[in-house]
């Protein structure tokens, strides 16, 4: 039997379906997550799929083991991949799993965990809503279903916010096994120098800017701030938007891209598209914008971390009232908040930023006391490391 590790330095599996090089809100919270509990002599695997037959089957980055099982096959935006074989080997090597959903393969692993009696924590990122069609209703519902297995056999459900956990259609159902860790945020201040050389790059002069930082994706809305361009445009006529983040060739999205594209590009250049940006850019990006909005429509997004990076750089935000969506801007008082799919209330909820910012910009240190990557790995270890004298005895299938 392979010697279990102190609770000082544990070994630690994450197990989800996408991980870098693919880049999404999911996707970043587990790679800060993974390489700081890496960085405090956690040893830590990533176990998720080879969705890229060009990516190595294993391999080691910023001290994080990543394992990646071959794809079976493709359904809508997920994969089918033999996940079991791979989970019975590599839950028995950790001592405590943590599952992040939606996944169609969480039941099977959290099944494994139970198995070999492994603490097992899920960390919910939302509800999985899929584009329109039959084929993705099954999804759906299938996928429900396995995340609900999954957290019936859990130990502990990780949460974004409260706000979040009292309207996801799963989370209500596990009341007593919710955990409330705020996101892990990493967004250091720009340079001055690195905002000036963004806005000569980037032709950034006069009139204000919007700035969306998110994939081109149906939960996205971002039909919703085109169409609330012709009313900004006559009230601000040098606006513009600048767009970070994947617009060609997103799994899945094909359909809503085909939608979208005719609209942008009736636009001209009042809107600019400027692909995934690295790391190091995103801080000039966010002080470069005068706004930035967060336009999603459904609860596919439980939080929205751009929102808090662009108060790090002193910018505010334009975000949905969608639960857990609207909590940066209700816990910060930074931006304000408006209805889900209108165009006009964008327009009109831009408009009143632009009026007078500075009213919604909020010192550094407030932002960082609500959001600090050191405290929401604390609050992970510390969960880990109760369920490491209690998980053994905990009763299996308690629901809320």
């Amino acid at each position: 039997m392979t010697q279990r590790a102190t609770p000082q330095h544990s070994r630690v599996l994450i197990v989800l379906t996408y991980f870098r090089p693919h880049v999404s809100g999911l996707t970043i919270y587990v790679d800060r997550l993974a390489r700081e509990l890496a960085d405090r002599g956690h040893q830590v695997t990533v176990l998720t799929a080879r969705y890229d037959r060009s990516l190595p089957r294993e391999e080691m980055v910023d001290g994080v083991r990543i394992v990646r099982v071959p794809v079976v096959a493709r359904v809508s935006k997920g994969v089918l991949m033999p996940i079991m074989l791979w989970a019975m080997r590599e839950v028995r090597r950790h001592d405590v799993v943590s599952i992040h959903l939606p996944q169609f393969d969480g039941a099977a692993v959290a099944l494994t965990s139970r198995l070999f009696r492994r603490p097992t924590v899920l960390t919910y990122h939302c509800d999985l809503r899929l584009p329109v069609g039959v084929v993705n209703r099954v999804a759906d519902a299938v996928v429900f279903v396995m995340n609900w297995i999954a957290a019936c056999l859990s130990h502990r459900i990780v949460a974004y916010t409260q706000d979040y956990a009292d309207h996801s259609r799963l989370l209500r159902r596990f009341p007593r096994k919710i955990s409330v860790i705020a996101p892990p945020v990493i967004m250091p201040a720009a340079p001055q120098s690195d905002v000036d050389a963004f806005r000569t790059r980037h032709n950034v002069s006069a009139g204000p800017v919007i700035g969306s930082a998110a994939r081109v994706a149906t939960e996205k809305g971002i039909e919703f701030l085109v169409d609330a361009m012709p009313a900004l445009i006559e009230r601000h006529p040098d606006i513009r938007v600048l767009f970070a983040g994947q617009y060609i060739d997103v799994v899945g999205e094909s359909q809503y891209w085909d939608m979208l594209e005719p609209k942008i590009r009736a636009l001209g250049d009042r809107w600019t598209f400027l692909g995934v940006l690295q790391p190091d850019q995103m801080p000039a990006f966010y002080s470069a914008i005068d706004v930035l909005v967060v336009s999603s429509v459904n609860s596919t997004e439980s939080f929205g971390l751009v929102q808090v990076e662009a108060m790090f750089n002193a910018t505010p935000v334009v975000a949905t009232e969608l639960p857990g969506v609207r909590q940066p801007v209700m816990m910060t008082g930074m931006g304000v908040v408006v209805p889900p799919r209108d165009a006009q209330a964008i327009a009109d909820g831009v408009s009143t930023v632009l009026a007078d910012v500075q009213r919604y910009v909020r010192p550094r240190s407030q932002i960082e006391e609500l959001f600090d990557l050191r405290a929401t790995v604390d609050s992970y270890e510390r969960l880990f490391a109760q369920l490491a004298r209690s998980a053994p005895a905990a009763t299996v299938m308690q629901g809320g």
